[in-house]
């Protein structure tokens, strides 16, 4: 037992320490209890709480572009994909 430390404050530590692993064993019997041990992904589950958004937007608009156009594009492009 190191001298210069008193003996509450090494009882403190033995404490902690205990309620640690009580906490631990604890938690881990209650998980394992309900069943929450492996968390699985659930893709179908929404929020219930959430009202269910509509998917309205402004409809898709498209413009046909010139072959001058189109040619500058594609250069844009190759200036942007060589860095």
């Amino acid at each position: 037992m190191p001298e210069h430390v008193p003996t509450l404050q090494l009882i403190g530590v033995a404490v902690l320490a205990v309620a640690a692993v009580v906490w631990a064993v604890v938690l881990l019997r209650l998980l394992g209890r309900t069943g929450l041990q492996a968390p699985t992904r659930r893709t179908t589950a929404l929020l219930p709480a959430l009202p269910r958004q509509p998917r309205v937007g402004p409809p898709l608009e498209s413009v046909e572009l010139t072959p001058a156009e189109q040619d500058a594009f594609a250069g844009l492009i190759r200036q942007l994909a060589d860095g």
